[in-house]
């Protein structure tokens, strides 16, 4: 037999996750602005292209679109969780992950597959907050 909470006992942790990790802390925010891009995408597709100056995009792009805010969200919803439970093993994973994020898009950029304000944006978000997690991992929180 196992000591591993219930169902029931992780929901609890999760609506009142109690003392954590200043490291979780910062997956956990981290989760919530993923998942209010996602959203932000997924109800106004046009707009968000508008504010990035994005080109024009016709109706099915605009699907497409929405459903990266839709992985975006995804993401999000997996980063809040993981923060609000202290998971050490998904905020040491996420070390691993965003700091491949500016190289990635720099090269889509490059290639002309993103624009460049896009990748700037993705690069600078997901640098930004994996210092912050990585300062925190480094002051034992």
């Amino acid at each position: 037999m196992t000591d591993d909470p219930t169902f029931r006992q992780m929901l609890q942790r999760l609506l009142l996750p109690g003392r954590r990790a200043t490291s979780a802390r910062t997956v956990e925010a981290f989760g919530w602005l993923l998942l209010f891009e996602g959203a932000v995408i997924v109800l106004a597709p046009q707009w968000v292209a508008a504010v990035l100056s994005l080109p024009d995009f016709s109706p099915s792009a605009a699907i497409y679109f929405r459903l990266v805010g839709l992985l975006v969200s995804g993401l999000g919803f997996l980063y809040t969780v993981s923060g609000r439970l202290d998971a050490r093993g998904f905020v040491f994973a996420s070390l691993l992950d965003r700091p491949l994020v500016p190289p990635v898009m720099f090269v889509l950029w490059w290639e002309g597959l993103c624009p460049a304000i896009l990748a700037a944006l993705f690069a600078l978000q997901d640098f930004g907050s994996f210092s912050w997690t990585l300062w925190a991992w480094r002051q034992k929180g």
